[in-house]
């Protein structure tokens, strides 16, 4: 299935060029398909699909980088095969320039890799980038927003982990908000486009307060799938976000 990129113009990315909806301001929700239902997952996929979300995040975890093994590529694949929104990929993984073309032949359209586990960042930026997609870093809850000044310009998105990565259903750790407003300061003064991503107890309790902080796309897992409306709560987030 075709899919729609939709990066809805918070810069001025070469997908807002061809895909006229979007517009310069709207805040993205991006559901994380590590709290869906594995035994139903093209069900929770088509929902995905049908609802006012805007990119499908996934979780690759290793069991090295992180405590956790999530999938691999052979559910990826599935998964791309019936995903029509950008797919959002976060590499919760050591050494991953071995696998940046492999994500792109899977039809990733944003890949994230964490920075501490980049020896040389610059240059896995440049291979996601040649491979064709938005080139992501992800920040662990310790990691300093500084460490990136040399490299913002570089980078298409930043992920802010609010919670230890590794598993879902975290809570939420407070310190984001300073995190978020400390990024969206480097941001400014270099002149950056970069969006800032935010993964980990989201919900419509805390998505003003971020966006307000500077934060551009939400991704939520337990929030949305754990709940008896999801269609409903992804638009109500969505409002939220977008108030």
């Amino acid at each position: 299935m075709m899919k729609t990129p939709d990066f809805s113009g918070v810069f001025y990315f070469e997908y807002v060029l061809l895909y006229k909806h979007a517009t310069m301001d709207s805040k993205l929700i991006a559901p994380s398909i590590l709290a869906a239902d594995f035994g139903n997952l093209q069900r929770d996929v088509e929902m995905v699909n049908k609802s006012d979300a805007d990119w499908f995040h996934i979780d690759i975890m290793d069991g090295v980088f992180v405590p956790n093994i999530s999938f691999g590529m052979p559910v990826l694949k599935a998964i791309a095969q019936h995903a029509n929104k950008t797919i959002d990929t976060h590499l919760m993984i050591v050494d991953p320039d071995r696998y940046i073309q492999t994500f792109a032949d899977l039809g990733c359209d944003v890949l994230t890799v964490h920075y501490e586990a980049c020896t040389h960042l610059h240059r896995t930026l440049q291979a996601i980038k040649a491979a064709g997609m938005k080139a992501g870093v992800a920040l662990n809850p310790h990691t300093n927003v500084t460490l990136l000044e040399d490299t913002i310009q570089d980078i298409d998105l930043v992920c802010i982990m609010s919670v230890n990565p590794g598993f879902g259903g975290q809570s939420f750790i407070e310190n984001t908000y300073a995190k978020v407003r400390q990024l969206k300061e480097i941001i400014v003064n270099k002149n950056a486009s970069t969006l800032i991503e935010i993964d980990g107890g989201v919900s419509d309790q805390n998505a003003k307060k971020l966006v307000d902080a500077g934060a551009d796309v939400l991704v939520a897992g337990s929030f949305v799938f754990k709940s008896e409306n999801q269609l409903a709560t992804v638009a109500n987030l969505k409002k939220v976000a977008n108030s």
